[in-house]
């Protein structure tokens, strides 16, 4: 089993929720998170004082599958979540050893 992890622009979550809905993966855990990567900051006026912007907004995709179903997962959001410009987001993935449902006490694959 992998967990799945993409950081994308908030504004594309709406495509890649849907997107990986019609893959039939629903499962999914999401969070407003702030960063920067290659773009860094920028900078902003507030009532006429100029100042830094550091972190970016984005928001963080996490999702538990099988090791056979993680490729395509990838593959979805990547197509779901790409505008072309910086800043798009990055996606990586970590094995996972065990993974239990609270609800059933269900483990590994079954859980999922």
């Amino acid at each position: 089993m992998k967990i799945v992890t993409a950081v994308i622009q908030p504004y594309r979550l709406e495509q890649v929720k849907n997107a990986l809905a019609d893959t039939l993966h629903t499962g999914l855990t999401v969070s407003d998170v702030k960063g920067y990567g290659v773009q860094k900051g920028h900078t902003e006026m507030y009532r006429g004082t100029e100042f830094q912007v550091d972190f970016r907004p984005k928001v963080r995709i996490d999702l538990i599958v099988t090791d056979e179903d993680a490729e395509g997962v990838i593959q979805t959001i990547v197509m779901a979540a790409r505008t072309g410009s910086l800043g798009d987001g990055k996606i990586w993935t970590q094995d996972i050893s065990n993974v239990i449902r609270v609800r059933t006490g269900e483990r590994g694959v079954e859980a999922i």
